[in-house]
C-alpha cells in the first residue's frame, strides 16, 4: 500500500500511506516483540474506509483485518487502543489536503470495537476494527450544564473547545450568525447542545435559518447551507471538482494528460433521489408550511406560512452562479396541481406545527431565535423549508478516484450528457440541464485498498441548473363528468319488492 514516487502522482487512485499503526492501551505495541511504541499493521490490512459528511458531528471508520499474527489477542485490542496514519494523494503539500492522523502533526483516531470476527483457516483471523475521531468518544464522556449568552457562533466555539467538556484540539471552520440570545443548556452531551444551537442559528450574510454541525478529517465545520453554497452570500464558490460520466473503456485521443482526465471522470453513479417524492416532501413542510406559535409569556397566538415558490429567492441554493442566481431555478413549478387550481406550495395546512415559545425567559424581550417573538413562526417556516429542500432534493451517490484534498461542505460540478439520440438535447444542449450542474458534497467514503484509493460521494442540490421549461397553466382541466361528487348508497332497502 503507497505510492512508488510520493510527490509525484502516477495514476488515478494513486495515493500515499506509509504505514498504519496501532497502539495498545498502555502506549506501547503490547507483547509484540520489538513494537514499544506501537505496532505497524499496514500489511495485515485488506481494506481501509473512513466516513465524514454533513449529517453526522464525527468520522468514523474501519479496517478490514486478514491476521495471521493474532495481534488482536498479543496487544491486546480491548476497545481503547490509538491509530496513526498519513493518507494523501502524491503531490498534496499542504495540511489541509491531508488525511493526517498521526499524532507529531495530526490528530490520532481511537479503536472503540472489533466486529465480525472470526476464522476461515487454521491461523488466520478475519475482523473489521472499528475507530473515531477522539471527540466522538469525549461527547460520549462528558457533559454541558451551564448558560451562554452573546451570538450563537460564539457558544458553539466554547463548547468545542471546553477542557471540561469537547476539549477539541482541532481547527473550528465556522460561519459567523446574525443572531444572539441567551441560552442554558440543560445537561446535555457537546453534540447534542451544538445541534441545539445549530437549529436556532441565522447566518450574517443571508436570509437562512438553520446550521450544520460536522467534522471533517480538515476539522470541525458550523456552518448553513447558504454558506456551503455560495460565499458571503452573493459570491460564488470555485468547485472543487469538476466531475463528469462517459462509459468506460472509451479512448479519447484528444486526452492530454490522462491522468487529471481520470480524476475528474465518474466510474458510476445512481441517482438516489430526484425530486420525484413529492407526496413525501408535502408531508414534511417543504413546499407548503403553517406554524403557529403560542407565546407562553402573554397567552397568545401567532401563525405564519411557509410557501415554497413565494420565498424560494430569499435564499441561496445551490446552482447559485455569479452570471445566473438559483432564484428562477426552483425544482418544481409553480403550476396548479388541481381542480382549484392551487400550485403545491399553496397548501400551507401540508404540514401544520404548534411551537410554543415566549419573552422574558432570560430578562430579555426575545423568542426562540434571540428576536423578536413575532418572528418564531416565519423563522421555523424558514428553517424547516431549507431542511427539508436538501433532504427531499436531488441527491446523487459517484464513485470516483481518491483526491485526499476534497470534504464535505465543498461544492463539485457534475455534468451529464443528456440521453437523446445525438447526445444533445431537444435544445441542443450537450448537458442535462436539470441534474447536470453544481452539487454540495454531503457525505464521502474513502475506500483504500492494496489496489487504489477511490471515494464514494454522495452530494444534494436544492435547485435545477437551469429553470424548468413549459408556461404556467392558467387552468386545471377536468370534464363535465366529473365536475361534483356522486353518492349511492349500498345495500338500499326497497319495501315494495323483494
Amino acid at each position: 500500500m503507497g505510492s512508488k514516487h510520493p510527490n509525484q502522482i502516477d495514476f488515478a487512485g494513486d495515493y500515499n500511506l506509509n504505514g498504519i499503526i496501532l497502539q495498545s492501551h498502555a502506549g506501547t505495541g503490547g507483547r509484540v516483540p520489538d513494537a514499544e511504541g506501537g505496532v505497524n499493521i499496514q500489511s495485515l490490512v485488506q481494506e481501509l474506509n473512513i466516513y465524514e459528511g454533513i449529517n453526522q458531528a464525527a468520522v468514523f471508520g474501519t479496517l478490514v483485518m486478514i491476521d495471521s499474527s493474532n495481534i488482536v489477542g498479543k496487544l491486546p485490542i480491548q476497545g481503547t487502543e490509538r491509530l496513526f496514519f498519513k493518507l494523501s494523494t502524491p503531490g498534496a503539500s499542504k495540511m489541509e489536503h491531508i488525511i493526517d492522523a498521526t499524532e507529531a502533526t495530526g490528530h490520532p483516531f481511537y479503536v472503540y470495537k472489533i466486529s465480525n470476527k472470526q476464522q476461515p483457516a487454521q491461523g488466520t483471523l478475519v475482523y473489521t476494527l472499528h475507530f473515531a475521531s477522539r471527540e466522538f468518544l469525549r461527547n460520549i464522556r462528558t457533559k454541558v450544564s451551564q448558560a451562554y449568552s452573546g451570538k450563537l457562533s460564539d457558544m458553539v466555539k466554547q463548547i468545542v473547545g471546553d477542557k471540561n467538556g469537547l476539549d477539541s484540539r482541532k481547527k473550528l471552520y465556522f460561519e459567523e450568525t446574525r443572531n444572539s440570545d441567551k441560552l442554558v443548556i440543560p445537561n446535555l452531551s457537546p453534540f447534542k447542545a451544538i445541534n441545539m444551537i445549530a437549529k436556532r442559528a441565522m447566518p450574517k450574510n443571508t436570509k437562512g435559518v438553520g446550521y450544520y454541525f460536522f467534522e471533517t478529517t480538515k476539522g470541525f465545520y458550523f456552518q448553513s447551507w447558504e454558506g456551503m453554497c455560495a460565499k458571503y452570500g452573493r459570491m460564488e464558490k470555485e468547485p472543487v471538482q469538476q466531475f463528469f460520466y462517459m462509459p468506460q473503456n472509451i479512448d479519447d485521443p484528444n486526452i492530454e494528460d490522462k491522468t487529471a482526465h481520470d480524476l475528474k471522470s465518474v466510474e458510476s453513479y445512481k441517482f438516489i433521489n430526484t425530486f420525484h417524492d413529492t407526496a413525501a416532501a408535502q408531508a414534511l413542510g417543504t413546499y407548503g408550511h403553517r406554524v403557529i406559535t403560542h407565546n407562553l409569556y402573554n397567552k397568545s397566538y401567532n401563525t405564519a406560512d411557509w410557501n415554497y415558490h413565494e420565498q424560494f429567492a430569499s435564499t441561496i441554493h445551490a446552482d447559485f452562479t455569479q452570471d445566473s442566481s438559483s432564484d428562477t431555478k426552483p425544482a418544481v413549478r409553480g403550476n396548479p396541481v388541481d381542480y382549484d387550481d392551487k400550485n403545491i406550495s399553496d397548501y400551507s395546512e401540508s404540514l401544520v406545527t404548534l411551537m410554543p415559545t415566549t419573552q422574558f425567559l432570560h430578562d430579555d424581550d426575545t423568542g426562540n431565535f434571540g428576536t423578536d417573538v413575532k418572528n418564531d413562526a416565519t423563522f421555523e417556516g424558514i428553517r424547516n423549508g431549507q431542511k427539508m429542500q436538501v433532504e427531499a432534493g436531488t441527491a446523487v451517490r459517484l464513485t470516483v478516484k481518491g483526491q485526499t484534498y476534497i470534504h464535505p461542505g465543498q461544492v463539485i460540478d457534475f455534468n451529464i450528457r443528456p440521453v437523446e439520440e445525438g447526445k444533445t438535447t431537444n435544445s441542443k444542449q450537450s448537458y442535462d440541464p436539470q441534474y447536470s450542474g453544481r452539487y454540495v458534497i454531503t457525505k464521502i467514503r474513502h475506500r483504500v485498498t492494496k489496489q487504489d484509493y477511490k471515494m464514494v460521494l454522495e452530494c444534494r442540490k436544492d435547485s435545477v441548473r437551469e429553470a424548468l421549461p413549459g408556461k404556467k397553466n392558467e387552468f386545471y382541466h377536468g370534464s363535465a363528468n366529473n365536475e361534483h361528487p356522486e353518492f349511492k348508497q349500498l345495500d338500499k332497502f326497497n319495501s315494495g319488492g323483494r
